[in-house]
């Protein structure tokens, strides 16, 4: 750490041809093993340990935590890198032709397609019930950005598939968070929490950032933005929780809840411990995260969160409802209004400030036996299949 505070500058400069080059955080840290040997593990030693179990693994990714906190923790090399995040995929442009012409793209994890002046976006992982992971992940980026992207859709919707488990068979389930069999079974590599908070969540709060312009939320600093609204259908847990604290709207089935089993996991619930008390004050907010407080979507406490409830099988009514409210008079200043929100509430710093320390509190979490005894007691995982 001693060798991070006083070179990361000079170190991400070095990566990033001194800031002339946007590089993404998964790419970052394989570049840092490359060009300073021993800071971080190197893409052999990260696969030597593939097929190993999380409590198997020896800790290797704790030094890309540590690294990427540093970088983050420098207001310039921090800022750089947020940019970087915030910028469409090349995978995504080169798809957008192909979604403009059928209007509808269906990637591994997610899918999304054209329903008049919406793109919607569908988080599908049936068998977990359309939980994260990193089969998923890039998909969902990549639907998120073709949503952005799309010049004929004035608003976006977020949505979970149908699922395949007995208790919801034939149920859209709106989603459960990281999928904590993979997190047992070491299929969730570390840098995943950064690549899913710094990407597809935080375009949807802040929209597309341009490469040739200043980072969003700054002054010059232009993106590409949309109203999103999310369709919360049986439950949002976890990860599915904390993307509903970055829509412009929630719409949410009278029987639907939410969590945020942050403690039961072992881990960080993302950027929940910064948002969520803007929703519902801090109590609540640290009930939720460190005591397991279920919110029911059709309580007090669970419209903080949730705008309106929606009767089983109404859903679909509901949206075309909303979005046709939202567009009737255009969304000319659906992108002014959501920045004047961040700038009052989370602004680009404040953002970089917190995954500067996140980056390293999940790395030890990430690799903590408490983890691993978290997710046998409650989650029986090494009874399940991945």
């Amino acid at each position: 750490m001693r060798f991070l505070r006083r070179h990361v500058d000079a170190v991400y400069d070095a990566l990033t041809v001194r800031r002339s080059r946007f590089v993404r955080v998964e790419e970052l840290v394989i570049r840092a093993a490359g060009v300073v040997p021993g800071l971080v593990p190197t893409p052999q030693e990260i696969a030597a340990e593939d097929g190993s179990i999380q409590r198997d693994k020896s800790g290797l990714e704790i030094d890309q935590g540590l690294f990427l906190s540093a970088v983050l923790g420098s207001e310039r090399c921090g800022r750089h890198l947020c940019h970087a995040m915030l910028l469409p995929r090349p995978e995504a442009q080169a798809l957008l032709a192909q979604f403009e012409r059928d209007g509808r793209v269906k990637l591994d994890g997610a899918s999304v397609h054209r329903a008049g002046k919406a793109a919607v976006v569908t988080q599908d992982n049936p068998r977990f019930l359309n939980a994260e992971d990193q089969t998923s992940l890039d998909g969902a980026e990549i639907c998120v950005d073709l949503a952005l992207l799309d010049p004929t859709t004035e608003i976006a919707v977020m949505r979970g598939a149908v699922v395949e488990h007995p208790k919801y068979k034939g149920r859209r389930v709106f989603g459960a968070g990281i999928n904590l069999t993979h997190l047992y079974h070491g299929r969730i590599p570390f840098v995943w929490y950064l690549q899913r908070d710094l990407g597809y969540v935080n375009k949807i709060y802040r929209g597309l950032a341009f490469a040739d312009d200043a980072p969003p939320d700054e002054f010059g600093g232009n993106t590409i933005e949309k109203p999103w609204i999310a369709a919360v259908e049986a439950f949002a847990i976890g990860g599915h929780c904390q993307v509903l604290l970055v829509m412009d709207y929630v719409l949410a089935e009278r029987s639907a809840f939410l969590t945020l089993p942050a403690r039961k996991e072992g881990i960080i619930p993302g950027a929940a411990n910064m948002r969520m008390p803007r929703f519902t004050g801090d109590r609540i907010a640290r009930q939720a995260v460190q005591y397991e407080r279920r919110l029911d979507c059709d309580s007090p406490e669970g419209r903080l969160i949730c705008d309106e409830i929606v009767e089983t099988g109404e859903m679909d009514a509901a949206i075309e409802r909303v979005v046709k409210g939202l567009t009737n008079s255009g969304v000319v200043s659906a992108a002014g209004n959501r920045r004047a929100f961040r700038i009052a509430q989370e602004p680009l710093d404040m953002f970089r400030a917190y995954f500067a320390v996140y980056a390293r509190e999940q790395a030890y979490c990430h690799f903590s036996p408490a983890l691993i005894a978290n997710l046998e007691r409650y989650w029986n995982a090494q009874s399940r299949k991945p």
